[in-house]
């Protein structure tokens, strides 16, 4: 069983930078996949970013146009999300995820069925 805490959530101004991250414990595989989804008010959750913890293989939300980075480090069993020049769209609820069966390129992203989720934290980008 592998428990996620996400951290870092943040009022931030539109352009600027935030990072995000995900301590995971528990029965982390190296075939698993820890990635990070979002939820704005009133939308369905959505997939961002996910990292393959094995090979560290990354996989990324077409929108995002390259403004986040996801990276990990593997002795602290920790995800991170860097958010560059984020925007408006950007405001939600940021929940980290993880898959034991991997990212089967990049379709995690795509499900919300998952093997474990965090209880998410709240970014907030104003104009």
């Amino acid at each position: 069983q592998i428990q996620l805490r996400e951290s870092g959530g943040a009022s931030v101004r539109a352009g600027g930078s935030l990072t995000l991250s995900c301590a995971a414990s528990g029965r982390i595989w190296s075939s698993t996949c820890i990635g990070w989804f979002r939820q704005a008010s009133g939308k369905e959750r959505e997939g961002v970013a996910a990292i393959y913890t094995g090979g560290g293989s990354t996989h990324y939300a077409d929108f995002l146009n390259g403004r986040f980075t996801i990276s990990q480090n593997k002795e602290k069993d920790t995800v991170y999300l860097q958010m560059n020049n984020v925007n408006v769209d950007d405001t939600g609820t940021y929940y980290c995820a993880a898959n034991i069966q991997g990212c089967a390129g990049g379709y995690f992203l795509k499900q919300l069925s998952q093997d474990a989720w965090g209880q998410g934290t709240l970014v907030t980008v104003s104009s």
